[in-house]
């Protein structure tokens, strides 16, 4: 850990003593793993197994550390099928190699792990080896690390409106019952999640690309040039300082709201 690392962290833990505004559920846009092989005259699926390898368990560990309760990393969009096969061939490969991996060291820190879209577009035994690993974990409860595998925002909610409407095709429900928000959230791949709190993107890239359409519309966004094999602990600790010195206001707000914000953020600039 660097001195920049040290002076952060304790400014972190310095804030949430004073402001207990940690966010609960952090979604993770994993940016960048191409061009940092780029940069380095390595290819893509370098880039792909550094990230998976050297990045996933330190920002996982910090997040437990952090008191985060819920952890969500974008790992493959609906957008990536259109990749050329041997990249493609590659992150099935790494995908395989750093969930085993990693599987020992998750369960030791007590991490539950959930899969998020549609794994079934995976070949091979890559759905059944990832169900299997969210089996093995469902009675961790540290903290929930959830892996978004060929996931896109317009596609959950379609397959949300299916589940809809099966429930109305097998009596569950009745077509003319009004639904609630309530309702369509628990019919979403993150059934049973809180939405997240803060969307951190990676990479320099100032858009959301469909993630967490639904879930985002309050979300705190922190968007960091950083390529995602880059992101430190650090790093991360630094996204969550930003967010502490934000005041969300939902919409609404009150003058308190106002005064906590401008104390973390007078904390912050000590």
């Amino acid at each position: 850990m660097t001195k920049y690392d040290k002076i952060l962290s304790l400014a972190l833990e310095k804030m949430s003593n004073n402001d207990n505004n940690l966010p609960q559920h952090v979604a993770i846009i994993m940016d960048g793993n191409r061009r940092w092989a780029a940069k380095r005259g390595l290819g893509p699926v370098d880039g792909h197994k550094q990230a998976a390898e050297k990045t996933i368990s330190p920002i996982v560990r910090r997040a437990i550390k952090r008191g985060i309760k819920y952890l969500t990393l974008w790992a493959f969009s609906t957008e990536n099928q259109k990749r050329d096969k041997e990249e493609l061939d590659g992150l099935f490969s790494i995908f395989k190699d750093a969930l085993a991996s990693n599987l020992k060291e998750l369960e030791k820190l007590g991490v539950q792990i959930k899969i998020i879209g549609d794994i079934n577009w995976f070949p091979g035994d890559i759905p059944t080896l990832a169900r299997g690993f969210v089996e093995r974990t469902k009675n961790n409860s540290k903290i929930t690390v959830s892996f978004a595998l060929n996931y896109g925002g317009r596609e959950e909610i379609l397959r949300a409106v299916s589940r809809l409407l099966d429930k109305v095709q097998t009596h569950q429900r009745s077509a003319e019952e009004p639904i609630t928000e309530a309702e369509f959230s628990n019919l979403l791949d993150t059934a049973g999640m809180p939405d997240p709190d803060m969307v951190i993107r990676t990479g320099g890239n100032i858009r959301l690309s469909g993630y967490f359409p639904w879930q985002s519309v309050y979300a705190e966004l922190y968007f960091v040039k950083t390529l995602w094999p880059d992101f430190t602990p650090g790093e991360f600790d630094k996204a969550l300082l930003n967010f502490m010195k934000r005041t969300r206001r939902f919409g609404g707000g009150s003058f308190k709201d106002y005064l906590k914000g401008k104390i973390a953020r007078r904390i912050l600039a000590r």
